[in-house]
């Protein structure tokens, strides 16, 4: 048998070759399309991969072939077992997926099918006198094939307990009670916080929640936990939450108000991390309060949603004269009827709502409205002539943006 050790090499540190080339760096080479391939027979092969998201099997599914691939190598080339620090991105995925419902079975096959393929890979052109080096080959890709089984299984079935058991834990049972306004040290052993910002969150739908099943269900789940993984890393614990594919409710536990402008750039982020446009409400509350406070930020949430305001986070004091305007009285109605003579002239009530929106700049408004300045001059006079009101007068801007409100309020109340 042809010796592969160089002068001064032992057979403990000579490179593994197949095919008369060292297996390690060659695998390496061949990790990016061997991962492509590998992702292609996953889709083929196993139908709960095909229905993945797009992204997820681009992204995630694809980073974790090739890292698999990569310690692969780097267990060839140092010849030993891997250790417990590089098994952990596949104990984080197999987490993931058991969040996403893909089934245990699927996953492991996932792991064999990928293994087996990188064994063809390396072992194509072996020789026979490469028969040491093979068996060793073999040896190590089998150790690692039982260590992963063993990882993944152990992290697949453990975030399966923890979602099993949420609706039991303290957690739940403290937001549970938060909720509904009951005292908490008889419904939980878990300690309410001093307050809580309290965040009610609109998701918009992902691209991949609009294909088939079980894809859609999938993409739905992968949200909701981009969504959580955020808040979590915010207030350094898991995060009180309810939330389903279109949004819900989270109870953020803190000392003291935090600023707005950080829970505006937390809302930012969570964005950004699922994907998707964000619109939420958010005050500080005490345990006590947090029943109104959640009704309250549901409100703004829908009246911000109903008025085409853009995503983001609101307060309030953000939406008060909205706020105000849509409670039921008689004022509502009177308001809304100042701008009954325009009812039948759409191009003047979306000119007078552009123009009020860019603060009275009739230049601005052209833009937005793609007409000429001289057309809006003569649209603001002509809401002049039949309203009576005009936005020059400081009086009359105030009742024709209230008039305004009152009408989008009704309109959102007709709606419902």
């Amino acid at each position: 048998m042809t010796s592969h050790k160089g002068a001064g090499d032992t057979e403990a540190d000579a490179p593994l070759r197949i095919g008369g080339r060292p297996v390690a760096p060659y695998l390496r080479s061949r990790a990016p399309a061997l991962t492509r391939r590998v992702v292609d027979r996953l889709l083929a092969e196993l139908p709960v991969y095909a229905g993945l998201p797009g992204e997820e099997v681009s992204g995630d599914i694809a980073d974790i072939v090739q890292h698999n691939l990569r310690l692969v190598a780097d267990v060839l080339e140092h010849r030993r077992a891997a250790t417990h620090a590089e098994l952990g991105q596949q104990r984080d995925s197999a987490a993931q997926r058991a969040e996403e419902g893909v089934p245990l079975d699927a996953i492991l096959t996932a792991y064999q099918l990928g293994m087996a393929m990188c064994w063809d890979e390396v072992s194509a052109d072996a020789r026979p006198d490469e028969l040491a080096d093979v068996r060793e080959v073999v040896r190590l890709i089998m150790v690692l094939q039982r260590q992963l089984t063993s990882a993944v299984s152990a992290a697949f079935l453990e975030a399966t307990r923890i979602l099993d058991s949420q609706e039991n834990n303290g957690r739940h049972a403290l937001m549970t009670a938060l909720l509904a306004g009951e005292p908490t040290d008889r419904r939980t052993t878990a300690r309410p916080a001093p307050c809580y910002v309290v965040l009610t969150l609109a998701l918009g739908p992902h691209p991949d929640e609009t294909g088939p099943e079980p894809g859609a269900r999938i993409a739905a789940r992968r949200k909701i936990r981009r969504v959580r993984a955020v808040l979590d890393q915010y207030v350094g614990e898991p995060a009180l939450t309810s939330f389903d594919s279109e949004g819900g409710t989270a109870l953020l536990p803190v000392v003291a108000a935090p600023p707005w402008e950080a829970l505006c750039a937390l809302v930012g982020r969570t964005a950004e991390a699922a994907a998707v446009p964000i619109t939420g409400a958010a005050e500080v509350a005490e345990p006590e309060s947090v029943p109104h406070a959640v009704a309250r930020s549901r409100e703004i949430v829908e009246l911000v949603r109903s008025t085409g305001r853009p995503p983001g986070l609101y307060r309030l004091a953000d939406v008060l004269l909205d706020y105000q305007l849509s409670r039921p009285t008689e004022a509502l109605h009177g308001l809304a009827l100042l701008l009954a003579p325009l009812e039948r002239k759409p191009e003047l009530l979306d000119t007078l709502e552009t123009y009020l929106d860019h603060g009275l700049d009739r230049r601005a408004t052209a833009a937005a409205l793609c007409v000429h300045p001289n057309t809006v001059d003569y649209r603001v006079r002509r809401i002049t002539q039949l309203t009576g009101l005009s936005p020059a007068r400081p009086g009359d801007l105030q009742h024709l943006n209230a008039a305004l409100v009152a009408r989008r309020s009704l309109g959102a109340v007709g709606a419902a």
